[in-house]
């Protein structure tokens, strides 16, 4: 089976930014979600919301970039929360681990919502 090739938006808000991804997230599709992030956090930007409602399926090196942008909003004194997960991608990092530090939500309002 053929994955389909990431593509990502991204819009900044007065208090947070959102990043819309629609594809696989694998390593070139997680380097393009690194970039983004980083880009807006030399913006200024410390708050972020990962929508993944158009991406069904990551793998373990897309979780491991997701990991180093964890790390990099933590030291920021940000935050970071997804949301649009499947169940499998939402359980996966339950176990992971990473819901330590981030929240999810079902959708991007609940996530506005949160960070507002």
């Amino acid at each position: 089976m053929l994955e389909q090739e990431l593509t990502l938006s991204a819009r900044k808000e007065d208090k947070y930014s959102v990043i819309t991804t629609e594809g696989y997230i694998n390593n070139p599709g997680g380097e393009k979600i690194a970039l983004a992030c980083y880009q807006l956090m030399d913006q200024g930007c410390k708050h972020f919301i990962l929508n993944f409602s158009q991406s069904k399926v990551i793998n373990s090196i897309g979780i491991s970039i997701l990991i180093e942008i964890i790390e990099k909003v933590l030291e920021l004194k940000g935050s970071l929360c997804f949301c649009g997960l499947t169940n499998t991608i939402a359980k996966t990092f339950r176990i992971m681990g990473l819901t330590q530090y981030t929240q999810i939500f079902s959708t991007e309002e609940e996530a506005i919502k949160a960070l507002s």
